[in-house]
């Protein structure tokens, strides 16, 4: 039986036998392997030496606590191993010396905190990747760690191709970037054959400079994913064994500390690609389910994984491209169309409870302006309101009211979502172009049977496309805080103020539209493009750069914002419901109603709210409110062949106009 202890930072494998000894002497065995590592061969073998003449005495170093790495759990010390620990699993140790102090915080971390459930099972079931199918759902499912990746025998043919081609290269002693010369502004400096390993090393090494919070389990997993897939397509050079190497990484989650700051966008995202290879180098910081974050050679070792060895131009290979702008893109369109539909029924939601009518949504109204998006999110809208086949009976109790037309923010959701769901459309287009594309510097062409030199690295079309998708996503909640404002303002909701009994007594949604208005106008600076800016670097070899890497991470924090606003218009909308009973709104509205009463409940007073608004959010990234609704919709559709005549003021017909008649349902077949 065999163990990795954690103590400081440091991971130390310890033979444990049959298991029969105790959890005391695991942690007393740990500490006396960490004395041993960390004595100084020139001062007292009774102090721990740390470089600079001071030390701690090894007398005052003693065992605090000891907890399974994985979730933290606490460890009895009479337990026996063998009793409370598995083969193979990772162990912490914490010192009486590092305890936290009010002061000055943890010094240790006490256990490695999970990124991800203690349910995280690996994959069984197998994507194949050939560098030209990807798509983003796809990805997604990677980063979930729903597949495991095969390469194609095309992929793999290729792969070979191209390193027999660059082989032969080297074997002739050409000159090529990359590959037998320095990098950047160090192009013209030729390398000796015998310093190539060496050269592709120290590239990686050097590249290795990012800085900040690591980027989660499932965003690390989307970019090694990605890297593989753009490999696959065989114009890299890449050495078989290493996008083999790759490829089982993945497989086994072991994932690479990748800091999400330090990238420029061209020549691509050297510096978090440089961290994916530092780790399958063997150095660095790895992280798996089992062992949370710890030595790369560590995480390689107990997953039966070797260090990659790199050959001529492995190095520029693997670092070279786009990967990492794209696959947070990838996430960002993702949860951005999903945010889309969904605020069309939230918005739909907040029009039933303010009394508004679906007149300004009928066909012939966006037939003479037929955007794509804007007919959509009319046709979603017609399909969630009053009609024959989903009847509202708060929509009847003001038929005949005396309103002349609704506000912008209601009768425009068409014109607003509409141009919203064309951007996300167009984005999704160029981020799977840019997920199949090889993205590479040298490129190598087998059919030509020479290596080129160009610009597919630049990231300016990833870029430029994200600072397109917050700016557009950013719309759906600055239309939503106004509905939000309208919901809770009697002056005009003709609803109790704020939406609550006891007004002054409680003060019900007051702060909640103040959080979605902070919210929004925090997105105002978010959404200034990053791609606007470009700083010469590489002492001004690349003298023209895309910011992408920051313009994919505000992209994210957008989409999180505009999730977090609808949904304290959706427990707004719920909430002004609450006043309108007994009336009863449609089936697919009241289904969504249920659904959100199923995680909050109605407020009669003031309580905490920041959890509901968290449970609501949690709805509409989980995609809930829009599978409840969706149902209904296609029902709609299905069924009704006409669209249903809806009296309003808002139109005025001529006495000498013929008789309203139904209009044809242009989507019904």
């Amino acid at each position: 039986m065999k163990l990795s202890v954690r103590l400081r930072g440091e991971l130390f494998a310890i033979p444990c036998g049959s298991g029969a000894k105790t959890i005391q002497w695991l942690g007393e065995e740990g500490l006396r392997r960490y004395h041993k590592s960390k004595q100084d061969l020139n001062e007292d073998k009774n102090v721990i030496g740390n470089g600079t003449g001071d030390g701690e005495a090894v007398s005052s170093l003693k065992v605090n606590e000891i907890r399974k790495t994985k979730g933290g759990a606490l460890l009895d010390r009479d337990d026996h191993i063998k009793d409370v620990l598995d083969d193979n699993d990772f162990v912490s140790i914490v010192l009486d010396n590092d305890h936290s102090s009010p002061v000055t915080g943890p010094v240790e971390v006490t256990y490695i905190p999970e990124q991800e459930p203690s349910s995280y099972k690996a994959a069984s079931e197998s994507l194949y990747l050939d560098g030209c199918s990807l798509t983003t759902d796809d990805l997604i499912k990677l980063g979930k760690g729903q597949y495991r990746i095969k390469l194609t025998d095309d992929s793999w043919n290729k792969v070979e191709k191209a390193r027999k081609l660059l082989d032969d290269i080297v074997k002739e002693n050409k000159v090529v970037y990359g590959v037998t010369t320095g990098f950047g502004k160090f192009a013209r400096v030729v390398i000796p054959k015998d310093k190539l390993r060496e050269l592709q090393e120290n590239l990686i090494r050097s590249h290795a400079a990012g800085v900040g919070r690591p980027l989660t389990p499932e965003r690390t997993r989307m970019l090694l994913a990605l890297r593989i897939n753009v490999l696959a397509k065989g114009y890299s050079g890449v050495t078989p064994t290493v996008l083999k190497a790759y490829v089982d990484a993945f497989n086994a989650c072991c994932l690479p500390w990748v800091p999400e700051k330090g990238t420029v966008g061209a020549s691509g995202d050297l510096a978090p690609l440089s961290h994916i290879a530092l780790g399958m180098m063997g150095e660095g910081r790895m992280w798996s389910p089992d062992s949370g974050w710890a030595d790369s050679k560590y995480i390689l070792e107990q997953n039966n994984l070797t260090p990659i060895v790199l050959g001529p131009k492995d190095g520029l290979a693997l670092i070279n491209g786009t990967q990492m702008i794209t696959a947070l893109g990838a996430e960002g369109v993702a949860r951005a169309d999903s945010i889309c539909r969904q605020a069309d029924i939230v918005a739909a939601l907040s029009l039933e409870v303010l009394k508004g009518t679906s007149k300004a949504f009928q066909s012939d109204v966006h037939n003479v302006r037929p955007h794509v998006g804007q007919k959509l999110v009319a046709r979603r809208l017609r399909s969630l309101l009053h009609s024959e086949t989903h009847p509202s009976e708060i929509a009847e109790s003001h038929r005949f009211c005396e309103r002349v037309q609704d506000a912008y923010t209601l009768r425009c959701c068409p014109q607003v979502h509409g141009v919203v769901s064309d951007t996300i459309a167009f984005v999704h287009g160029v981020l799977t172009i840019e997920m199949n594309s090889a993205t590479d510097n040298p490129m190598v062409f087998v059919e030509l049977g020479e290596t080129i030199s160009g610009g597919n690295f630049h990231g300016e079309y990833p870029a430029k496309v994200l600072d397109y998708l917050a700016i557009g996503t950013h719309e759906l909640a600055n239309i939503s805080e106004r509905r939000i404002e309208r919901l809770v303002n009697p002056a005009y909701s003709e609803l109790p103020a704020f939406l609550t009994k006891d007004g002054g007594f409680n003060s019900g949604f007051m702060i909640a539209h103040c959080t979605a208005a902070a919210l929004v106008s925090e997105n105002k600076v978010l959404c200034h493009p990053a791609s606007i800016d470009s700083l010469s670097t590489s002492a001004g070899t690349e003298d023209h750069v895309s910011m992408g890497g920051f313009a994919a991470r505000k992209c994210l924090h957008v989409v999180e914002h505009v999730e977090q606003v609808l949904a304290i218009e959706l427990l707004a909308a719920c909430q002004a419901i609450e006043f309108l009973r007994p009336l009863k709104t449609t089936k697919p509205l009241e289904a969504v109603y249920n659904l959100v009463r199923s995680v909050v409940k109605p407020w009669d007073k003031d309580r905490y709210m920041a959890p509901d608004i968290d449970a609501a959010t949690k709805l509409i990234q989980e995609e809930k409110v829009w599978k409840v609704a969706k149902p209904f919709m296609d029902h709609y559709h299905e069924v009704q062949s006409l669209e249903t005549p809806v009296h309003s003021p808002t139109s005025v017909t001529h006495s000498s106009a013929p008789r309203a008649k139904k209009r044809k349902n242009p989507f019904k077949h």
